[in-house]
């Protein structure tokens, strides 16, 4: 969907710890061969701090000289993949009355790691049909650390991290115009993230942990004895969305100077997102993920703070951002750096 009159005017990222992977294989939480393997070098553990908190504190910094008052913003969305607080409760009005604090549409969106891209899509949607809405906040958030979670053992993918994030959606200006924005689904593969679990009762309801590992190996071999037929490529489904959504936002692969991937090991990021897309492993964000690790659908809010805040990505640059989820879809957008980063002031200044 190509976009026009959209910005990004303001990103925050909540301030959270570190674990060093080498601490982990130390406690035993995670195998010395894992951590060779991956790559990775440290994940951000929140602790005891609640999601929605996480997401309070990411929401002020974007709002913090987003050129916005809380009354020009129309709409809050809020994506998660991990229970935030009390069954039944509604997070996102949490987050609003700790931060706009606006009688505005206040939206959960559930949709796995690309739960972001999906709070996109449906904000751009939003700004571009209400013609008096001027602003929206996008908010992403979660602490893995329950009992529910083994986060050193949830994949081999990748290790769970904490965190909160946020973005500012403007049709004034900001330091970033989104061109595109696109997701596909391949729903042939659903099985994939379930396989082996019943539906009901809900296992989280009843102790039972998450596991994407377990699961995916019961359908592996499933699909090894024929008792599953694949229908479909979902590298095929990722680089199709990826080429139209370039397509719309007007550039190629060769005008892209970075990418924002998911926090994943290095091989994964590498075989699932860079190589197939036709970029070197120096075009992703591997010196920042591999100290933060996979954190749902912040990774993609947390990954852009990076690059633009770093200078990674500068003033004209056209970045990619890229992500995958269960179900299985791919999801991205295209957008180009339009405005440097403050300049950070030294002390005694």
């Amino acid at each position: 969907m190509k976009v026009n009159g959209i910005h990004i005017a303001g990103i925050g990222t909540a301030d959270v710890a570190s674990v060093e992977t080498d601490e982990a294989v130390a406690n035993g939480w995670y195998e010395a061969a894992e951590r060779e393997r991956s790559g990775l070098l440290a994940v951000t553990v929140a602790g005891q701090t609640p999601a929605p908190d996480l997401a309070v504190e990411a929401a002020r910094q974007a709002l913090n000289g987003c050129g916005h008052d809380a009354t020009d913003f129309a709409a809050l969305f809020h994506t998660n993949v991990h229970p935030q607080g009390p069954d039944g409760w509604s997070a996102q009005h949490y987050i609003n009355r700790n931060t706009i604090n606006q009688p505005v549409p206040s939206i959960e969106i559930r949709n796995g790691c690309a739960g972001f891209f999906s709070a996109l899509h449906l904000a751009v949607c939003f700004l571009s049909t209400t013609p008096d809405s001027t602003a929206a906040l996008l908010t992403s958030a979660d602490n893995f650390g329950t009992p529910a979670v083994d986060r050193w053992r949830a994949s081999k993918l990748f290790v769970l991290a904490d965190g909160g994030g946020a973005m500012v959606l403007s049709k004034r200006r900001g330091f970033a115009r989104l061109l595109a924005v696109g997701a596909a689904s391949n729903p042939e593969l659903e099985e994939r993230h379930r396989s082996g679990e019943r539906l009901f009762p809900p296992g989280l309801t009843v102790g039972a942990g998450l596991n994407f590992q377990e699961r995916t190996e019961h359908f592996q071999r499933r699909a090894a004895a024929g008792l599953v037929t694949l229908a479909g490529d979902f590298g095929a489904t990722l680089i199709d969305t990826v080429e139209e959504t370039l397509k719309d936002a007007g550039v190629t692969t060769g005008d892209i100077a970075t990418v924002i991937h998911d926090g994943y090991a290095r091989d994964a990021v590498n075989v699932m997102y860079l190589e197939p897309l036709g970029f070197e492993e120096e075009y992703g964000i591997w010196e920042f993920t591999r100290r933060s690790g996979h954190a749902g659908p912040l990774d993609q809010i947390r990954g852009l703070a990076y690059a633009w805040q770093s200078g990674r990505a500068g003033v004209g640059d056209k970045v990619l951002m890229v992500s995958d989820a269960p179900g299985m879809e791919a999801a991205c957008a295209v957008l180009e750096i339009t405005e440097a980063p403050p300049r950070k002031r030294a002390r005694g200044q």
